[in-house]
């Protein structure tokens, strides 16, 4: 026959006090007074009575923190630190961690960061630009037991959700508002174009195929930074570096541009640095034009024209995206788990600044 278990009360019965102050006795509660006496009653008739305090109960809701995991492939461009405040503000609001990968392009990063995935048991992941292409099976896989939202190229084939931006479109904004203006030598500064980074190269496809269309492709300069800058880990003032370095250059080649466009908002920060360091007027000698619309191109003495794409709104619905598949898994409305793809885009929009304007002269 089993053994009765002793409780709290037949310790308190044995010593001849209450339960409670057994309970506080036992579970030294030093805020709660008793005689010396006492405490020793309760303590012997516990030891003599084999007593094994019970274990407590962990609530299974508490034994797993609610973390979600965001991959970064740089945090030195304001781009990203505006997405991550999207990501952020509303994973705060639903009572959401953030545990932040920066890969820095780096493809062994990023593949230590997804083989810790297992280990971290994130409850979603968020990518804020494309995977690498080598991990998309492993993503995919990945996005069977876990929701994934990428925040990518709209170009891009994936099985996945994502909050998507057409970069072509973006391209051809910043070139339709150059050629309205009249300009027809134009140069496009940018970081490397390589295979890794499609939605640079589709941002630059965007801006030729309107001055194609106009017959002017050959009149547009592209100048792309060396492969050798996704390779490196990148400083606060990388991008920025890009910009600033290949306008010099250009200057010094003495090409007749009217108008020169940063791929984003920092590498046009740079380009603005290079002329006027080199006494050109902006935009009275030369027109710059940038993307994104961070924070520093509102600034009044920047004032650069650039693109909207509303960057904030698309880290919160991203976030928005995990917690209804979340939800959705919880929900048990039937048997069979609904499968469900979401896809999010915003219409970017020209902001019209002080950088830009009509051409000195017009050909």
């Amino acid at each position: 026959m089993k053994k009765k278990k002793v409780t709290s009360t037949d310790i308190a019965r044995a010593a001849g006090v209450s339960q409670s102050a057994v309970s506080m006795i036992l579970n030294q509660k030093y805020n709660v007074s008793f005689s010396k006496e006492t405490v020793e009653k309760v303590e012997r008739a516990a030891k003599e009575m084999n007593y094994q305090p019970p274990k407590r109960k962990i609530k299974k809701e508490n034994r797993r923190e609610k973390l979600l995991v965001v991959f970064c492939s740089n945090l030195t461009n304001p781009y990203y630190v505006m997405l991550l405040q999207g990501i952020e503000s509303r994973a705060k609001e639903a009572g959401y961690g953030l545990f932040i990968c920066n890969t820095q392009r780096d493809l062994k990063m990023e593949e230590r960061y997804l083989r810790m995935m297992p280990e971290i048991s994130p409850l979603g992941i968020i990518y804020t630009c494309n995977p690498s292409r080598c991990y998309m099976d492993t993503i995919e896989k990945l996005s069977e037991k876990i929701p994934i939202v990428i925040v990518n190229n709209q170009n891009e084939q994936l099985n996945v959700d994502a909050v998507e931006l057409d970069n072509s479109k973006l391209g051809r904004l910043m070139a339709r508002h150059l050629l309205e203006l009249g300009h027809r030598d134009v140069a496009y500064i940018a970081p490397p174009l390589t295979i890794r980074q499609k939605q640079r190269s589709k941002r630059v496809e965007g801006f030729l195929k309107e001055f194609d269309k106009q017959g002017l492709k050959d009149r547009v300069i592209i100048k792309a930074a060396g492969e050798e800058m996704d390779q490196n880990v990148p400083n606060i003032d990388s991008e920025y570096k890009i910009g600033y370095d290949l306008t010099k250059e250009l200057l010094a080649e003495k090409r007749d541009v009217t108008a020169i466009v940063g791929l984003n908002d920092m590498i046009a920060f740079g380009i603005l640095d290079a002329l006027h360091d080199e006494k050109y007027k902006v935009p009275g000698d030369i027109s710059v034009m940038g993307c994104d619309n961070t924070l520093f191109a509102r600034i009044h003495k920047v004032s650069l024209t650039t693109i909207e794409h509303f960057v904030v709104f698309k880290g919160r619905d991203a976030c928005d995206i995990i917690m209804k598949k979340i939800t959705t898994q919880n929900a048990g409305y039937s048997e069979i788990e609904p499968v469900s793809t979401y896809h999010v885009e915003y219409e970017p929009r020209l902001i019209v600044r002080g950088t830009t304007s009509y051409p000195k002269k017009i050909n």
